[in-house]
């Protein structure tokens, strides 16, 4: 599959095993995994965050294999799920850190070209939450509250 904004085609990587059941040597019962997202989430850990732990942690490859729903289902069943998605988030904090690049560079073209591909991928994600009610109709995208996501 090609690249959203450049022509290339991506890089194969490895793949997920097709079956979607559980290991048989994981330790741990789906009812433990819920505790231990849960104490993760509380620590204030994102949802690939958290993947990450349990797999490189405790051994577990696949939440959704084991518990049959994936952490972020898990999360928003106990309430704790964030109110701005982590992939906005990390758009969010993009496209300041381009805009404060562009403060001080204003000639860098390439740089302007990337704010704007930054800005139309967070508006698409925006219609995306919309339309799956993750996020309220009456949300807007400010440009000028995104420098409070700059490093």
């Amino acid at each position: 599959m090609a690249r959203m904004h450049s022509r290339k085609r991506g890089k194969h990587g490895s793949k997920r095993p097709a079956n979607k059941t559980a290991p048989s040597w994981i330790r741990y019962k789906p009812k433990e995994v819920e505790l231990i997202i849960a104490k993760l989430a509380k620590e204030g850990k994102t949802a690939s965050q958290i993947g990450l732990i349990l797999r490189d942690t405790y051994g577990i490859p696949s939440v959704s294999a084991l518990c049959g729903k994936p952490i972020t289902v898990l999360l928003k069943d106990k309430k704790m799920l964030p109110e701005i998605p982590e992939d906005m988030v990390a758009m969010f904090k993009r496209y300041a850190a381009v805009k404060k690049h562009l403060e001080t560079n204003r000639h860098d073209q390439t740089a302007a070209r990337g704010l704007s591909l930054a800005e139309s991928k967070i508006n698409r994600l925006v219609k995306y939450y919309k339309r799956t009610e993750r996020m309220p109709e009456t949300w807007k995208f400010d440009a000028d509250r995104m420098g409070f996501y700059a490093e």
